[in-house]
């Protein structure tokens, strides 16, 4: 392929174009498997990441996301209206505040993952033989590598 920067094989060019599209694929899939209702993908982020991430500022949800901080603020603000998120002075900075799950949030975010890990568990099942359900496994060791430091 002549559009391959120099030194990188067909391969891996291809290889990268595929796991990119499917990916993409298969992250608007799973959003719509979740109780999105109301809330657009970047408020849904946002909540996935309080739910991993815990107490947190917004500043930092911002950098975990890779948006700006007003963009995360706008977002917030949102699921603040919802009753999603609570804030409370950083025990250690006063200056900041520190975002986190209501127990509504708490519930919606923890609902939407169960959504989707079933929804993909049951489309695996349903849609794969066992022995490429164990391709699968082996591919997601692999790509795991390049999300390592």
């Amino acid at each position: 392929m002549a559009d391959n920067p120099e030194g990188i094989s067909e391969s891996a060019a291809r290889a990268a174009r595929d796991v990119r599209v499917v990916f993409s694929r298969l992250r608007r899939r799973l959003r719509g498997v979740a109780d999105t209702d109301e809330l657009t993908p970047s408020q849904v982020a946002a909540l996935t990441l309080l739910g991993r991430q815990g107490a947190v500022s917004t500043s930092d949800l911002a950098a975990a996301e890779g948006v700006r901080p007003q963009s995360m603020a706008a977002s917030l603000t949102v699921l603040d209206q919802h009753g999603l998120i609570e804030r409370r002075p950083d025990p250690l900075d006063g200056r900041r505040q520190l975002v986190s799950l209501t127990g509504a949030g708490r519930e919606r975010a923890e609902g939407n993952r169960q959504a989707r890990e079933e929804w993909l568990a049951r489309a695996l099942h349903d849609r794969f033989t066992e022995g490429e359900r164990r391709t699968v496994i082996e591919a997601m060791a692999l790509l795991d590598r390049l999300a390592q430091p």
